[in-house]
């Protein structure tokens, strides 16, 4: 079971969901461990900047949204690091606060 499991059954059920993420790639807006708040989005508010929970080439990772191309986004970290594109369907909700 992933880490993100929980998470992502609750936005899929409509709920927002609270976790505390670990690493260091997106460290300056999401430090390691801080509680992090995710809502469930549509995909006609996402925009670059964005801190989305989603998966990516089947990895779940929370991080930023690059750059939008139609129904298409470009997911990274705070690096610099690119993870890839993906569609509406990988995004399971948006960021909406973090705290330590």
């Amino acid at each position: 079971m992933s880490w993100a499991t929980h998470a992502i059954e609750g936005l899929q059920a409509g709920k927002t969901v609270q976790i505390r993420p670990h690493g260091n790639s997106m460290n300056g807006k999401i430090n390691s461990g801080d509680l992090v708040t995710i809502s469930p989005c549509t995909p006609e508010v996402l925009k670059p900047d964005d801190i989305v929970l989603v998966k990516v080439k089947g990895n779940v990772y929370v991080h930023l949204i690059k750059a939008v191309d139609g129904e298409r986004y470009q997911i990274g970290n705070n690096k610099g690091g690119i993870n890839g594109w993906v569609g509406t369907h990988a995004i399971y909700g948006k960021v909406v606060r973090v705290e330590p």
